[in-house]
């Protein structure tokens, strides 16, 4: 089906592009998000009426999602969740999640300007995407921890799964040894 794009549509083209698709992507989303028109003459001659008006518009839309986009540029947001041992999550973390984090520190962004390939589901710290305008790009830091001084170490780059694991492990030796030492104290001695 042809199609001609009404806005920026990433690996497609960009605006008053006439360009080939198959009929449920345009059917199912190019056509109800408004982002194209079927390429009929009809479409064409109203296209190129529009023409100024639409840039106009995609030039203010652009330069507002700029702005917003220049305030998150390069930030760190810490969400706490509940994780088991390991560093699973109970659940995981969404793009819902992500846009809530960010409207928190004041500035508003669009769930579906998150581009989260898929959710989060362990602590650490993640980079994400955030597009706001189909031109303008930026990434975040999402520092998903357990508690606020578990983000704080995680921020300085200490693996906190790791340091958990670790001092576990020293813990159980010492209680081995421990024991050892305990058992060894109470054994008789050889019998005469």
């Amino acid at each position: 089906m042809q199609v001609i794009l009404l806005e920026r549509v990433e690996n497609l083209g960009g605006i008053g592009d006439e360009v080939k698709v198959r009929q449920g992507f345009a059917r199912n989303y190019l056509l109800p998000q408004k982002k194209a028109l079927r390429a009929t003459e009809e479409n064409r001659k109203k296209f190129e009426a529009q023409r100024a008006e639409i840039e106009a518009r995609n030039a203010e839309t652009r330069a507002a999602a700029q702005t917003s986009a220049e305030k998150i540029d390069g930030k760190s947001y810490v969400l706490i969740r509940q994780a088991g041992e390991g560093g699973q999550l109970y659940g995981s973390v969404s793009a819902r999640d992500v846009a809530d984090a960010i409207a928190a520190e004041g500035t508003q962004i669009a769930r579906t300007a998150v581009v989260l390939d898929k959710p989060i589901k362990a602590i650490g710290l993640h980079v994400v995407k955030v597009k706001p305008h189909p031109e303008v790009s930026v990434t975040i830091t999402i520092n998903v921890a357990r508690s606020a001084d578990e983000a704080e170490r995680q921020a300085k780059g200490e693996n906190v799964v790791a340091s958990a694991m670790e001092a576990d492990r020293a813990q159980a030796d010492a209680q081995a040894q421990a024991i050892a030492s305990v058992s060894a104290a109470n054994e008789p001695g050889p019998r005469e």
